[in-house]
């Protein structure tokens, strides 16, 4: 998974994503959701210093660049659970 820089606004809600490159303005209201890390299945134990079971996933509508009349695509981010930063888990075209 690639790092992307997630810009947000004053509450904290995402505005717009800079990934491969580019950038893409949020065009919704994103969705957040937490998942189970299943860290047994790559470790025996649960690494060190990492009491963290879930990891923050958010779902974001977005088109790129400032054009309102883009097509606007999917794109699933996951929470970097070191730095703190995000990750493209996927993007996918979807029809406005």
């Amino acid at each position: 998974m690639e790092h992307v820089i997630v810009h947000t606004d004053d509450n904290g809600m995402p505005t717009a994503v800079q990934a491969r490159g580019r950038q893409w303005t949020v065009g919704a209201e994103p969705v957040r959701w937490f998942e189970r890390v299943n860290w047994w299945e790559t470790s025996r134990r649960m690494p060190r210093g990492h009491s963290r079971v879930d990891v923050e996933v958010l779902q974001l509508q977005v088109r790129l660049g400032s054009n309102s009349r883009s097509a606007l695509t999917t794109m699933y981010l996951q929470r970097d659970g070191l730095g703190g930063g995000w990750r493209l888990r996927a993007a996918a075209a979807a029809a406005a």
